[in-house]
């Protein structure tokens, strides 16, 4: 009976994305677990753009499954968060991305899982597809590196939010994502949890799948953002990770060539040419990350 079994709140931060959040309610609204069982949580993080119109319109379609909130005063994916988990309903809280979608038995089965092996944490496998018309470089690096959700949980113990199931006890005990770091919050919850004594896993037959960013600029956008993170995890957490110097020219260097060669060749059939302008991505990408670290530095020196 649906009555019998746990509700669950599914928590979407979104920013700026209607055709994103679009493609996620289609998904989380379509579901074989029981409408009555689960609410959808939107938390708009200041949309400037018609994103919230998209969900209203949802909304009332489905009255009482999917919720509109609002976090537009602190900027980042933690806050928007945040703003959902204490208006949560569920004794399970599921996480997703705008823009992620999954299978209609996608809650039936994250459900079973934490329920039969009685886990508190749980991360699912992440599957990065390439859109038609979009199948560039850029998109074909991005889908070959994609989300190493099972060595992020075996190796550093913490799960993407994208892709995470949490019991409420367990922010009960550990608190909250911390709000102050633009990226990487992800990892310093996962570590509280970890600490905490809780345990991790990772769930490979349960997969949630992601568009691929075929656009270089975004790409380097964003882990220009993931390297202000960790200047930011550094500064507020220095206990999880290490402050190396600005000038160690290590943060400066491109990837390892033979590793770089042996991680590509072993997931997709490249021509050379294609290998070298990969291997230049990589490159752009490791220095935009160090360029938002070093950003983040100064700017924590203006302060």
């Amino acid at each position: 009976m649906a009555s019998e079994r746990p509700f669950v709140s599914v928590i979407i931060p979104v920013y700026n994305d209607p055709r994103g959040i679009r493609m996620t309610l289609d998904a989380v609204t379509n579901q074989t677990y029981s409408s009555e069982g689960y609410e959808i949580l939107v938390a708009d993080n200041g949309s400037t753009d018609n994103t919230r119109d998209v969900v209203r319109k949802y909304a009332e379609r489905f009255p009482d499954l999917v919720h509109l909130l609002v976090e537009d005063e602190v900027q980042g994916p933690a806050a928007a968060r945040n703003a959902a988990i204490p208006q949560a309903k569920g004794s399970l809280l599921a996480f997703i991305d705008a823009d992620m979608t999954v299978e209609e038995t996608w809650l039936e089965d994250a459900v079973a899982s934490m329920e039969s092996n009685d886990w508190d944490y749980m991360g699912c496998n992440v599957e990065i597809y390439i859109e038609d018309g979009k199948d560039t470089l850029t998109a074909k690096y991005n889908q070959i590196f994609g989300f190493p959700i099972r060595r992020y949980i075996e190796d550093q113990h913490f799960s993407g939010t994208g892709c995470l199931v949490v019991r409420d006890t367990v922010f009960d005990e550990v608190g909250d994502f911390d709000e102050r770091l633009f990226s990487g919050e992800d990892q310093e919850f996962g570590n509280r949890v970890y600490d905490a004594g809780f345990d991790q896993h990772y769930q490979p037959a349960i997969t949630m799948y992601h568009p691929a960013r075929s656009s270089l600029p975004e790409l380097l956008k964003k882990h220009f953002r993931l390297g202000r993170g960790r200047a930011q995890m550094q500064r507020y957490h220095p206990e999880r990770v290490e402050k190396p110097s600005l000038l160690n020219p290590r943060n400066y260097l491109p990837p390892h060539p033979i590793r770089f060669y042996q991680r590509v060749t072993s997931s997709a059939s490249l021509e050379w040419h294609e290998l070298l302008l990969l291997f230049f991505i990589a490159y752009l990408k490791r220095l935009s990350a160090t360029a938002g670290w070093v950003y983040e530095h100064f700017s924590e020196d203006d302060g």
